[in-house]
């Protein structure tokens, strides 16, 4: 967890909070734009389907949606120079493909490909609009600063499982240098271009089905060791099970992933954090979050899974937004050995 939150530089463009109604693209609702935006690449101009929304605080899209990438290079995800993020998912309806801008107040999304209409009804969710950062009450002073300096931060809410879950369980026990190399190899080998004018080299990842057919040596190549891939196979066998717990309570949800083999406390709540926006679902069994959360609140940095959990007891309800902030605060122990040394078994 601490490796895939940790402090990044933020995108440019953050939104104030200005209130009030959308901009006139039929009331907020999905309409087709008047053309491309400057600046962003294109394939092709090829129209796609809008939408505006105004969100009532502030927003900052680099905070909201940076946990959806899957380290440099993540074929699903794209931050451009000019503050707007791509992101190539694979909805109820089909695969699309997603820009979200961002200006004077205003959210824009801009959607292509035959899940575009979803992507867009999801956009608010996306982007906080379930989350509500008030229930949140700092009772240490770093905290108190830190939610001062990014006002912007909000829980985001995919609405969709499997596409937090398998990068989850191939960041499993491993660095997550290993972890992203692997899905940049499957996601770009085994899933299809993302629709639309989206930047080059994006994808959309597998379906279920192409999943379960990955050979087991492309597993191997890739360096995804045989108890996570068979771990995954194990889950988008039950694809539609799962992807049906995004309608349940986070903690109800957590118990139908962990039905599954080799899905345990660590994975399910690195899962509901993106797809339900579970803003007390702690990860634990991190080998770094623990002494970071006592090291920042307690001074403590061998604290284990207990001493973390007791130390955010007082956010009970908020501990993923309380561990999210100290890990922004930048308030993080000196490193006192080498990293962790990467394996390669691809290579064996």
């Amino acid at each position: 967890m601490a490796g895939r939150f940790a402090p990044r530089p933020t995108l440019p463009h953050s939104l104030d909070g200005v209130g009030g109604a959308p901009m006139p693209v039929r009331g907020g609702q999905v309409g087709t734009p008047g053309g491309a935006s400057a600046g962003v690449p294109r394939q092709t101009a090829v129209p796609g389907r809008v939408r505006t929304w105004a969100p009532d605080g502030p927003l900052d899209l680099g905070l909201v949606l940076g946990p959806l990438r899957r380290g440099p290079g993540d074929p699903a995800f794209r931050a451009m120079p000019d503050g707007s993020v791509w992101r190539a998912g694979r909805t109820p309806l089909g695969p699309g493909t997603l820009r979200v801008s961002a200006r004077d107040g205003q959210v824009r999304g801009e959607a292509w490909g035959p899940g575009a209409e979803w992507l867009l009804e999801q956009l608010p969710e996306l982007l906080g609009a379930a989350d509500d950062p008030s229930l949140f009450t700092p009772r240490h002073r770093l905290l108190a600063q830190t939610r001062h300096r990014r006002p912007g931060l909000r829980l985001t809410r995919t609405g969709l499982v499997l596409e937090s879950l398998i990068p989850s369980i191939l960041e499993q026990k491993v660095t997550t240098v290993e972890a992203y190399a692997a899905w940049r190899v499957l996601v770009r080998k085994y899933g299809e271009p993302a629709p639309g004018p989206a930047p080059g080299g994006m994808y959309v990842m597998p379906a279920p089905r192409t999943w379960a057919l990955i050979p087991s040596w492309e597993w191997h190549r890739a360096g995804v060791d045989d108890k996570r891939a068979s771990t995954v196979l194990r889950a988008v066998r039950v694809a539609a099970r799962l992807e049906e717990a995004v309608r349940m309570p986070p903690a109800v949800a957590r118990e139908r992933l962990e039905l599954v083999s080799g899905i345990g406390p660590w994975t399910s709540a690195e899962t509901v954090q993106r797809s339900h926006g579970a803003a007390d679902a702690v990860t634990v069994g991190d080998l770094h979050l623990p002494g970071i959360v006592g090291f920042a609140l307690a001074g403590n940095r061998e604290a284990d899974d207990a001493e973390m959990l007791r130390l955010l007891e007082p956010y009970a309800g908020q501990r993923h937004r309380a561990a999210r902030l100290i890990l922004l605060s930048g308030r993080v122990p000196g490193r006192r050995g080498p990293r962790m040394p990467r394996g390669d078994i691809g290579r064996l």
